[in-house]
């Protein structure tokens, strides 16, 4: 667990050494590229990828095979979209890697339908660099597993357990 920093009250975040990871970053504004691209540097990540062109990142995905993606989501940019591409194509490497959306449209119904589409983090702009790792860390914490039926593909949506006392609420089959 964490520990507690007695000054602001925040939780202590890990030192983890992320410089091995090869990161993907899909981005539609430039100046939010740049700052991400120089964050990832900070953090001695050798491997960053940076692109605004939804193909273009699925081509990345396909070649490098990245440990974690961050996906834009705006107006301009259907992150969603990829992400789904990233989960359900047959030519992805990798369905399972990491997803952190970001985005400007932080309303809970944005939250529920990037969770929706699969994404395994949310993150809102403005990004620091300090939101970026705690995001990283929660990747790296809270591993959820993976469900996939019809509709969904993605990190099991429910982040809490919920503690169930009663009868059994669905039938036996």
């Amino acid at each position: 667990m964490n520990a507690i920093n007695k000054a602001d009250g925040r939780r202590q975040l890990p030192a983890y050494d992320i410089s091995s990871l090869k990161i993907l970053i899909l981005e539609k504004q430039s100046l939010m590229r740049s700052l991400m691209k120089q964050v990832f540097r900070e953090f001695r990540v050798s491997e960053v990828e940076i692109t605004a062109d939804p193909v273009k990142a699925f081509e990345f995905v396909t070649q490098m095979a990245p440990n974690l993606i961050l996906s834009d989501w705006s107006h301009d940019l259907d992150g969603l979209a990829f992400l789904e591409q990233v989960r359900w194509s047959e030519e992805s490497p990798n369905p399972y890697v990491p997803v952190i959306v970001v985005t400007a449209h932080s309303e809970m119904r944005h939250v529920c339908q990037a969770r929706d589409a699969g994404m395994s983090e949310f993150l809102a702009k403005p990004v620091s660099p300090e939101t970026i790792y705690r995001r990283i860390c929660a990747v790296i914490d809270q591993t959820r597993p993976f469900v996939r039926c019809d509709a969904f593909f993605g990190p099991d949506r429910r982040r809490r357990k919920a503690e169930f006392a009663g009868a059994e609420r669905r039938d036996a089959a």
